[in-house]
């Protein structure tokens, strides 16, 4: 554990109210798991925790997380967009603990889907964010809800000047490390002067120079997210777009496909600047500045991570002029830069068979290497869903994998396969 994650674990003893305040990208969801594995019970039914969370993509990040730690705890996520009847039976047997968002937890308690007096612990991740979404009410009437509550957790990224009486804190620890020299990232921020007719070329110009290094591109508005997908497709660049206007299976599919190297460039607005599990970011490009400086903080939180070096590119006019951007930063040039970036090293396979088939990782990376002839290092990150399954497979093999398996069953059953677009 780090130092941050060390000094929650001790806060939290005892049943105390704490308030976790920490940067993006330095391990806050490790922070309050520790804590709520440490107060699970073993012989007691119902559910334990509930953790609240702004947007569906934490929601599902968190539960890989806490699957990842191998307990023998069961977990369920509940957030809008996902099917209710498959979260209604999850909830039959009542998971140790339930991790979603407002609108969909509150749905399920007018339903009288999970009985809430069980719950002893709730935490709060991304708070403030979840408020500036408006998610207000849900959250009071869960809170409400909840009449045997014996410890409140919340998290954010940003301090906030005063948390709602709703939330029911008594005598809270802070734990502040917003401020602190040892998690300051190494950034390395470069202007990159254009203008305005020419941005989307200079834009090109700067991918074409930072190479195949993973890139996200922030924008302010969606309709620019989208326009700046559609030259970088016409250009040959694998791409992904990510914002609030997309269906959520698209959202989900290319957070995977960045994760899983099929796509190094993601386009965003700032629904992507906190909260997402999106490693390895070396290079943010700000296409548009956002109007507020704590905006341009949690946008540059994604990069430089655990000690690594990140590089930070404004795309910028001669006349703008934003008060938390230092005059002094060097500019970058980007004239001239135009040899398209190498392809990634994988794509994404998409069969039509997940959890609810009984179908694991194992049953995949078997039914690979023994049906498809595939080695180990032909295979990426795995992620097996309700209904599918995705797999990064390395580019030079994906055209003979579909072939070989094209009339192949996966555990006795035929199944669907294609490159996932």
């Amino acid at each position: 554990m780090n130092q941050m994650q060390k000094s929650t674990y001790k806060a939290t003893e005892n049943q105390n109210d704490v308030v976790l305040l920490s940067p993006t990208g330095s391990g806050k969801t490790l922070a309050f798991l520790f804590p709520i594995l440490r107060n699970l019970q073993k012989n007691r039914t119902g559910i334990q925790t509930l953790i609240l969370v702004p947007a569906r993509e934490l929601a599902l990040q968190i539960e890989q997380v806490f699957k990842a730690m191998g307990t023998e705890y069961k977990v369920s996520v509940c957030y809008g967009g996902h099917d209710k009847k498959i979260e209604m039976n999850n909830l039959i047997e009542a998971p140790a603990v339930l991790i979603g968002t407002p609108g969909r937890i509150v749905y399920h308690l007018r339903n009288n889907n999970f009985d809430p007096t069980t719950i002893q612990t709730l935490v709060l991740d991304e708070f403030d964010k979840a408020l500036e979404l408006g998610f207000h009410d849900d959250m009071e009437y869960i809170i409400q809800s909840l009449k045997n509550i014996s410890q409140r957790v919340l998290t954010s990224a940003t301090a906030m000047d005063k948390i709602p009486t709703f939330t029911g804190l008594k005598n809270e620890k802070t734990i502040d490390f917003l401020k602190l020299a040892e998690v300051k990232p190494d950034i390395q921020l470069k202007k990159v002067i254009t203008i305005s007719e020419e941005k989307l070329d200079t834009l090109f110009n700067l991918i074409c120079k930072i190479g195949n290094k993973r890139t996200l591109i922030f924008c302010n508005h969606r309709d620019a997210v989208d326009r700046i997908s559609e030259l970088l497709k016409q250009k040959g660049i694998d791409r992904e777009t990510f914002h609030g206007g997309m269906e959520q299976d698209e959202r989900e599919r290319a957070l995977l496909k960045f994760r899983n190297d099929s796509a190094r460039v993601l386009i965003t607005t700032d629904l992507a600047a906190r909260g997402l599990d999106i490693p390895e970011v070396e290079s943010i490009v700000h296409y548009q500045l956002p109007p507020k400086e704590d905006a341009f903080i949690h946008r540059n939180g994604r990069t430089a991570r655990m000690n690594a070096k990140g590089f930070v590119y404004l795309i910028m006019t001669e006349e703008e002029n934003f008060p938390f951007i230092n005059n002094t930063i060097p500019e970058e040039n980007v004239t001239g830069f135009n040899n398209i970036p190498e392809k990634t090293p994988f794509q994404t396979l998409y069969i039509s068979v997940g959890k609810k088939d009984k179908v694991n990782k194992v049953d995949i990376v078997g039914y690979l290497i023994k049906k498809g002839e595939l080695q180990k290092e032909d295979i990426g990150l795995i992620e097996v869903k309700d209904t599918t399954s995705y797999v990064a497979v390395s580019r030079k093999k994906m055209n003979h994998i579909l072939k070989k398996l094209s009339t192949e069953k996966l555990k006795g059953k035929k199944v669907k396969m294609e490159v996932a677009y």
